[in-house]
């Protein structure tokens, strides 16, 4: 495994193949003052930076500076946690989970003529939106947006897309809180319709419960497609696994299949997989250079490989 960004903090990655180069764009950690908790204050993220290289493995790592401020959106309060590009028609849309004015996680988009930004917010957040970490997928001319998680992200706050007045988590034995997906507008700024959740479930076909903490979601959605399969990977979080579960379509539901990568050195665990120059490989983040610092975390990245029934080999977290 290999650091691609020893120089600063960077987080959460998503990463792209845009015009022949692969484009990552994480979130961006800074020592706030602000104590740890459970609601992930201390995570107080202000902007992101796009990189972008030619060679995983011996290419050097461009920075391409900022590419968003929260002082550039309008409707922005704080906590500028993780995001995605896609591209649509020669645009590139930045989706980003942000906190507004009320304390309450949206989602946003921003717009951009190139992958490397800068990018434009719109002046308010996706409608309906909520909740956390997004990623885009396209299938088939379609884009689809996975979104949420539990704990700080909020999205134990809502039910059936509606929030609750008062958020609860269910009980042990009850189904556990799902991600969400919903297909884009044709001009990738809204939900095209409401978000369904993405069910998970085990090989006997029943849905994970809350209290199965070492396979259930918990946040940090990516999808990626391989050998017609597609592949939902997630984050259980506090249990700190990167798990992954396959299904025939993008909406799911989707059945476990295993872990991807072991605990890292940090409280939080986060990824994207992406194929470049035919080869697979996972970016992800610890906090090894920080000296185990949870709200400070380095970008690394390794090659993913299959097995011949398209399962995905186990890495260790602290390689």
């Amino acid at each position: 495994m290999k650091y691609l960004i020893p120089g600063d903090y960077m987080a959460d990655p998503c990463a792209h193949v845009f015009n022949d180069k692969l484009f990552i764009y994480p979130s961006h950690d800074r020592e706030s003052g602000i104590q740890e908790n459970d609601s992930g204050d201390h995570f107080d993220m202000k902007d992101y930076h796009a990189f972008s290289l030619d060679d995983v493995e011996k290419g050097d790592v461009t920075d391409h500076g900022v590419i968003l401020d929260t002082k550039d959106i309008p409707w922005a309060g704080r906590q500028l946690w993780d995001s995605d590009v896609a591209c649509k028609n020669g645009k590139y849309y930045l989706y980003f989970s942000l906190k507004d004015k009320n304390d309450i996680f949206r989602l946003g988009v921003a717009v951009s003529d190139l992958p490397q930004g800068p990018f434009i917010p719109q002046n308010d957040p996706i409608r309906g939106s909520y909740s956390i970490d997004p990623c885009v997928f396209q299938d088939n001319g379609d884009y689809f947006i996975y979104f949420g998680g539990i704990w700080g992200g909020q999205l134990q706050r809502y039910r059936d897309n509606k929030a609750l007045e008062n958020g609860a988590y269910p009980a042990d034995n009850e189904n556990a809180i799902c991600a969400r997906v919903a297909k884009l507008s044709g001009d990738m700024l809204q939900f095209a319709e409401d978000p369904k959740p993405v069910v998970i479930l085990d090989r006997s076909g029943k849905p994970l419960t809350a209290g199965d903490t070492e396979r259930r979601f918990f946040e940090a959605s990516w999808m990626h497609k391989c050998g017609g399969k597609y592949y939902f990977s997630y984050s259980t979080g506090d249990t700190h696994l990167i798990c992954y579960a396959t299904g025939n379509n993008p909406y799911g539901p989707f059945t476990y299949q295993g872990v991807i990568l072991t605990p890292v050195v940090g409280w939080t665990t986060h990824h994207c997989i992406t194929e470049y120059k035919g080869k697979w490989y996972l970016f992800h983040h610890d906090s090894v250079p920080s000296g185990g610092k949870t709200w400070l975390r380095s970008l690394k990245v390794t090659e993913l490989k299959y097995n011949d029934d398209g399962t995905i080999q186990k890495m260790e977290g602290t390689q």
